[in-house]
């Protein structure tokens, strides 16, 4: 759906200008826009290495690990149909840590990781568990302590404050963050789901 949106804006937007006479003006800015975006690629690459270089450093320092067991209790209230020893209760915590620190690269495939665990435990395989949607709602709407993109969007077009969004940036995810839980909580009472289980252990041969 997306793409069909792009498409007719795209397409609209060079009949407008045929229409209008100012094809020339629309290639202009075309061209324009892709110099532009390749100059604020280049200008992002030097912070972004520095950050995501920082992050690894305190990842590897183990600061994932210690902030995962403070997170521990969190988890266990926001998905108590997970067994605590499932792997997809080390994946979950592996995921928003990485994200609280800004560490999407990280934080990917440990949510993908997270959500095949969680379908092993899913007793309806064309739906959704309520665990399921919980991670879903808690990773696309993660606190940020650190915002590094936006902090190096900012210092390439020459801010000379670029790290005040950190202030921002952490109360508005703070807020997006708690109104995804209650959102979250809400539909599930609403609509109570089936518990996630494990799996069946196979017949034995005795």
């Amino acid at each position: 759906m997306v793409n069909w949106i792009w498409l007719f804006f795209i397409v609209a937007g060079f009949a407008v200008a045929a229409i209008n006479g100012r094809v020339e003006a629309v290639t202009e800015a075309a061209f324009e826009g892709a110099k532009t975006g390749v100059a604020v690629c280049f200008g992002l690459i030097s912070v972004m290495v520095f950050w995501l270089g920082m992050m690894r450093i305190a990842e590897d320092a183990g600061l994932l690990q210690k902030l995962a067991r403070l997170l521990s209790p969190f988890v266990r209230f926001l998905f108590p149909s997970v067994p605590r020893d499932h792997p997809a209760f080390g994946y979950i915590l592996s995921n928003m840590s990485a994200n609280i620190l800004g560490l999407g690269n990280a934080a990917t495939p440990a949510g993908i990781k997270a959500m095949q665990e969680l379908q092993k435990l899913n007793p309806e395989k064309e739906r959704a568990t309520a665990a399921m949607c919980t991670l879903l709602a808690i990773n696309t709407a993660s606190i940020t302590l650190i915002p590094t993109t936006m902090i190096a969007i900012k210092m390439n077009f020459g801010s000379k404050t670029p790290t005040d969004i950190v202030g921002p940036t952490l109360a508005a995810t703070a807020v997006a963050l708690a109104a995804a839980i209650l959102l979250d909580k809400w539909y599930q009472l609403r609509t109570p789901r089936p518990p996630a289980s494990a799996p069946s252990a196979p017949p034995s041969d005795t």
